[in-house]
């Protein structure tokens, strides 16, 4: 399949990839999600985040067999398009752009509460500026960006594992795992911590700009997801064991807290500047992922066609990252950041639903649509066990994006042929 309009230039390999997902996933959630999920299950903590993993490796198993088959920017946007038909892409690619925007937002709001918490806002638009301006010089460069960032918070989340462990304080008898919260605290936990998850997504999205795709992007993927589900584990298992999962769910920074709690709160403003820059790593690669949705939709005229525009020099798609740099400072300013990561779970949620279903369609055959069916069950059950006022708008936002195709068909129709 042939995008309409100008292509993206080839460039990134498969460590490129690998190193964009992990700026996705190993980003503000594990420094951020951690306590609120502590809050929702109590000491089914563990039991969420492996459920989270599980429904994060189907989505992982069904977006990397629909990118080898369709290596173009737009992610599910595209294969809703060419395998459940053009409503049901339209809806995926306006979920995501939405919730991932709302992500954007988060992101840069974490920034500026690490690094000002009297000025957040203010340094969540600044970060967003910069980041914005990093994409826009190209994907190589943010590729490298990118890398920096994700070695100096594998450093940190390291730290943090290690002095949590090999304290005197930890206590194994923390890390009893049960349902003291019952199921529904462990479906909203991992439905929150999926949050932090869902970064392998911007792998597909710039599939258009990977090299040998249909070989690239499967293996990029499960390698960068599987590297991610061990960081989390090693760093729940490390903080559990000192603050236990009351203590983690009172946390307003938890890993900073769980260090001090272990004996050496000295390094705790290191974590916080890691915490920042793994925020700053995250908005970067959401900036990156969105932008390509974004331009794919346009080029589909499902949003103005002027996004669809690739700059000469740079290969990268300018109107697009502008837009989109100037929508996420404009809720950075405005938003909070609880909501922003309840509303972006739903939207993501119901992304990798789609994505699912689609990974249905490629294969007929009863083992093969295993991994998918199990995909999508999962994401409409974690999406529906999310805070109430979080499905609430996620459910208005979705209704809006079904609108907005109806009128976009309809308009089509009544234009002179």
């Amino acid at each position: 399949m042939t995008p309409a309009g100008p292509e993206l230039r080839r460039t990134l390999g498969v460590g490129d990839a690998v190193v964009v997902g992990l700026g996705s996933m190993i980003g503000a959630g594990v420094f951020a999600a951690l306590a609120p999920a502590a809050r929702a299950a109590g000491s089914g903590l563990l039991l969420g985040l492996a459920v989270a993993a599980v429904v994060a490796y189907c989505n992982a198993t069904s977006s990397a067999r629909l990118a080898a088959r369709y290596p173009a920017s737009g992610g599910t946007y595209v294969y809703g398009r060419e395998r459940l038909g053009e409503f049901w892409g339209h809806l995926a690619g306006w979920s995501f752009i939405v919730g991932k925007t709302a992500s954007c937002a988060a992101m840069a709001l974490t920034v500026g509460t690490y690094v000002w918490p009297e000025r957040a806002h203010l340094v969540a638009v600044a970060a967003v500026v910069v980041l914005t301006a990093v994409n826009y010089g190209g994907i190589q460069k943010s590729a490298w960006v990118t890398r920096v960032i994700v070695a100096v918070v594998l450093a940190v989340l390291a730290s943090v594992v290690a002095v949590c462990l090999g304290s005197g304080r930890a206590d194994a008898g923390r890390l009893d795992v049960g349902v003291s919260d019952g199921i529904g605290g462990v479906l909203q936990a991992a439905g929150l911590l999926f949050f932090a998850f869902a970064g392998y997504a911007r792998i597909a999205t710039l599939a258009e700009e990977v090299r040998d795709p249909r070989r690239t992007i499967p293996r990029a993927i499960p390698l960068a997801l599987g590297i991610t589900l061990v960081v989390y584990g090693c760093v729940a298992v490390g903080v559990l064991s000192v603050l236990g999962p009351g203590g983690l769910g009172q946390a307003t920074a938890p890993l900073a807290d769980a260090v001090g709690a272990a004996g050496l709160p000295e390094l705790a403003p290191v974590v916080r500047v890691g915490a920042a820059v793994a925020a700053s790593g995250a908005l970067l690669a959401l900036i990156l992922g969105v932008s390509r949705t974004t331009l794919a939709m346009a080029r589909d005229r499902h949003l103005p066609g002027a996004l669809a525009a690739v700059h000469p020099r740079s290969g990268v798609p300018h109107h697009a990252e502008l837009t989109v740099g100037v929508v996420v400072a404009v809720l950075a300013a405005t938003v909070d950041v609880r909501g922003a990561i309840g509303f972006s779970s739903f939207g993501v949620l119901a992304y990798y639903a789609v994505a699912n279903a689609s990974a249905w369609t490629l294969d007929a055959s009863r083992a093969s649509r295993v991994v998918p069916a199990l995909g999508l069950i999962g994401c409409l059950v974690l999406a529906f066990s999310l805070p109430v006022d979080s499905v609430i708008v996620g459910g208005g936002v979705l209704a809006a994006g079904a609108l907005a195709y109806g009128g976009t068909r309809g308009r089509e129709g009544r234009a002179p042929r």
